[in-house]
């Protein structure tokens, strides 16, 4: 019970999360102390406002990436900084400024996250540069501050890569790993008893979508890496080999699915299933210690008992095969068989990514096959993309209309209130705005409650605490804190950050209370105007994309099991374009579930076709799960089938199914059509062995989902 808190502590404290919040306290903080030393605290403050503006690009991905952001961040901060200071007299050329960086600094958006940021950070120095008018002499140094700041910031964040150029790619694979075992967690519940299965499958929809996230963010930080791709040295083929694996491991997880309903109903009463829900969260229990291994350097270890647990099984299922046509159907011992084969290669899989973490080994991995470039997308910069976006039809543009008009009428509100810091409400405006009405929801509500509690514990810490030296210790602490939380959870991270920011105005001999209660005020203002904008300036709704996701799922759907039938069907099938395959499911099932999600925290007026859509989830989840099961019969159980022509017919009535299915949605049926079901004309069973019963009730299987996905495409009109 302790060593679980202990652990999941140790695990946050060597993560990224933290690292990143150390660095960019370090990076803030330093600045201003140092000036403060010399009796120069408001030139250090204007330097640490750089370095904090500049440190919103410095998100995890591969350093070059993170340099000419930064690098191109500091530049457009001098600018835009000597821009508003020359500008900020006049509230007429302040309001057009408004207008027009927020449209053009969103429009960022169609260039991706990173690019985002740097727009993010423009419009932080925009905001905090409003109400400061100064002479023009003081502007031009007021900018060169600010860019000395962000330089400084650019150079601690390169100097500390350099000093440890694996560390960030290690903590990225460590998380990943981390979620595949809760998803393996999430897979063993389905084997408890009186299990909640549509809870239980929301989990595992969710839990699939933060797997590819965090994939996701690997592949950007080991295949971009130059230093990793070129794999010079044993440290960079041993984490592109340790992530592949774990690929072709979270592929077995997937494939792992069954009717869990007929398998409680035929063996709850010997309680065999407990067993199998013991020893998957043993695995889990397993890739958490290889994730904490990345971290800390240590040796993983398998789970203790673990292989004991899969030789009693082995010995349960053995005994239920005696008892085969008596008591229990042969297909139900056929699937806890192939459960606990896939358990075994699962972990043989762990066992020989834990070989890796030993140094002898280590020296010993080769250079592997994988074509890196192919396993990750480049965004280029280029102005036709923008000048395509140039409409309203794109979600981006409507985005960036709608952050200008809202940014313009917070401007005029804070002009209007008699607030010292009424740039709160264009700063609340800013980080809450996102481009779709359910992203900018659930910012709107992690603000409000992360700045009213934090505020009321930084007045109450304030109230009882007078020590300087122990609030600067604190401050330091909150600090941290807060962007530790940043990129993890978003309300934990306000909540510290509103009373860090109140004590360091009370160090700066500012009304705290005072303080406190303008920033609730000035918040709840700004989140009013953001929420409001995002339901009635050309909103961006989710049911708007829903048939484009639909058909790129069951594209991928197609694709993947186009390449898993030529494993079968064809020699000498090449396994890049398999691993491509499989790839795109996983980002299109995210994205399809991630999408879904999103459309509950729409108003019931928006929210289109939510049952067939939650069918047409489960069903391609399903259809995911049974290819994959069906690759792995013959790339890891080596499965062997005599009759691979009379399947032949089944393949292609199931591609056949996929692709009108796809035409469905795109030409809206309006008669349902008759397309039958292609059905084996079986010899007796004792002709054909285990496996090929397995095989052949695969494709099956594999063809009736997919025939369930085409009769549901005929129902929906979007």
């Amino acid at each position: 019970m302790l060593q679980r808190p202990i652990r999941d502590t140790q695990d946050f404290l060597l993560s990224n999360y933290f690292a990143e919040g150390l660095r960019i306290s370090f990076g803030v903080l330093c600045p201003s102390l140092i000036m403060a030393h010399f009796g120069m605290l408001q030139y250090g403050m204007t330097l640490s406002l750089g370095a904090l503006c500049v440190s919103i690009v410095d998100s995890p991905g591969p350093i070059h990436h993170r340099r000419n952001a930064m690098l191109v961040t500091t530049a457009l901060l001098f600018l835009v900084s000597i821009i508003v200071g020359l500008t900020n007299k006049s509230d007429v050329f302040t309001g057009i400024m408004v207008v027009v960086f927020s449209f053009v600094f969103s429009m960022l958006f169609l260039y991706g996250n990173r690019a985002a940021s740097i727009g993010t950070s423009v419009l932080l120095i925009m905001i905090l540069s409003i109400d400061d008018v100064r002479p023009w002499q003081e502007v031009i140094f007021y900018s060169i501050l600010v860019f000395i700041g962000s330089i400084w910031y650019t150079s601690l964040s390169y100097i500390i890569y350099r000093l440890r150029p694996y560390r960030l790619a290690q903590q990225t694979l460590s998380d990943s790993i981390h979620e595949i075992a809760d998803f393996l967690r999430a897979k063993a519940k389905f084997y408890s008893h009186n299990t909640d299965y549509e809870k239980n499958y929301a989990d595992l929809l969710q839990l699939q979508v933060d797997v590819h996230q965090k994939q996701d963010e690997v592949r950007e930080v080991l295949f971009k890496t130059r230093e990793i791709v070129r794999e010079s040295t044993p440290q960079g083929r041993f984490l592109l080999i340790v992530f592949t694996d774990t690929v072709d491991l979270f592929e077995q997880v997937m494939s792992t699915y069954y009717n869990y309903k007929q398998l409680h109903k035929q063996f709850d009463s010997i309680g065999i299933l407990s067993h199998y829900e013991e020893a998957i969260n043993k695995i889990a229990d397993s890739l958490d210690d290889i994730a904490f291994a990345l971290k800390s350097g240590g040796i993983p270890t398998l789970a203790e008992n673990l292989e004991n647990d899969l030789l009693k099984l082995r010995q349960e299922i053995s005994d239920l095969e005696q008892q085969k046509g008596e008591t229990y159907n042969t297909l139900g011992i056929i699937a806890l068989r192939n459960i606990e084969v896939n358990i075994e290669n699962i972990v043989g899989r762990i066992k020989t990514i834990n070989q890796y973490f030993n140094k002898k080994e280590k020296r010993k991995i080769k250079k592997g096959d994988v074509d890196v470039a192919k396993f990750v997308t480049s965004q280029e910069i280029n102005i036709k993309l923008l000048l395509d976006n140039l409409t309203f039809k794109s979600s981006t543009f409507r985005h960036s209309v709608r952050v200008a008009i809202v940014m313009f009428i917070g401007f005029v509100v804070a002009r209007s209130l008699d607030f010292a810091h009424s740039y709160w409400i264009l700063l609340t405006i800013l980080v809450i705005s996102k481009p779709g009405f359910s992203l900018t929801k659930e910012r709107n509500y992690h603000r409000i409650i992360g700045t009213i509690v934090g505020a009321f514990i930084g007045m109450a810490i304030l109230h009882y605490v007078h020590d300087k030296n122990t609030l600067f210790i604190i401050l330091i602490l909150f600090m941290i804190a807060g962007y530790s939380f940043q990129r993890k959870n978003y309300v934990v991270s306000v909540l510290f950050m509103t009373p860090y920011i109140l004590i360091i105005f009370e160090f700066l001999g500012m009304g705290t209370m005072s303080i406190a209660r303008e920033r609730i005020y000035d918040t709840l203002i700004g989140s009013g105007i953001a929420l409001l904008a995002s339901y009635s300036l050309f909103p961006n709704w989710e049911h708007e994309k829903v048939k484009e996701a639909m058909v790129d799922m069951i594209n991928a759907n197609k694709y993947y099991f186009a390449e898993v039938i030529k494993l079968y069907f064809e020699n000498g099938s090449d396994l890049t374009s398999y691993k491509l395959a499989r790839k795109e499911v996983f980002v299109k099932s995210s994205n399809l579930a991630s999408l879904f999600q999103r459309m509950f925290s729409e108003p019931k007026s928006k929210q289109v076709h939510m049952q067939e859509l939650h069918q047409f989830t489960v069903l391609n989840h399903l259809l995911s799960s049974y290819v994959a099961s069906l690759s792995l019969y013959i790339k890891e159980h080596h499965f062997i089938c005599t009759n691979y022509q009379e399947i032949r017919p089944i393949a292609e009535n199931t591609t056949y199914l996929l692709e009108n299915a796809s035409e469905n949605l795109h030409k809206q049926v309006v008669e349902p059509s008759n397309v039958p079901l292609i059905r084996l004309k079986k010899p007796p069973e004792p002709q054909l062995s285990d496996t090929a019963i397995v095989i052949e009730e695969q494709f099956d299987l594999i063809q009736k989902v997919s025939y369930d996905i085409f009769k549901l495409t005929e129902k929906i009109k979007i």
